[in-house]
């Protein structure tokens, strides 16, 4: 029987789970290790901190998701295909592993941070028209 994510261990299994796929996967597995050349061991701690904050009130993250991905864009532009097969990831490793409001929560929040990544990323690209040197 699947339970909900009521604690720390239950974030630390949530997020192992998550980036042990994301490290398998063909299609976001390069812009993780290639293109921000992720260290993992101090990656998945900030996760932790991350989603501890968001699911289960605890403060403790420090930093800035929408700056990191920005620049990171930069590099290499992240697309659709990322953010989709991120997001196809992460619903099935809630669904296969957890049940109930925190899980619903979770993904919830995982598609509003995808939405908002998308258009601040998008946003950003676009040059800025009518501000041309005069």
């Amino acid at each position: 029987m699947q339970t909900d994510i009521e604690t720390s261990d239950d974030i630390r299994h949530l997020v192992d789970t998550f980036y042990a796929q994301v490290r398998k996967d063909s299609v976001i597995r390069p812009h993780f290790e290639e293109v921000a050349n992720i260290n993992w061991s101090l990656h998945l701690p900030k996760m932790y901190a991350f989603w501890e904050t968001v699911l289960l009130g605890k403060a403790g993250y420090k930093g800035n998701p929408m700056a990191v991905h920005i620049q990171l864009d930069q590099k290499e532009a992240l697309t659709a295909v990322h953010f989709e097969r991120w997001m196809a990831i992460w619903h099935e490793t809630l669904h296969t592993n957890f049940k109930g409001p925190n899980t619903d929560k979770a993904l919830k929040q995982a598609q509003a941070i995808q939405a908002l990544m998308q258009h601040k990323i998008h946003s950003f690209r676009e040059p800025t028209e009518g501000l041309g040197v005069i």
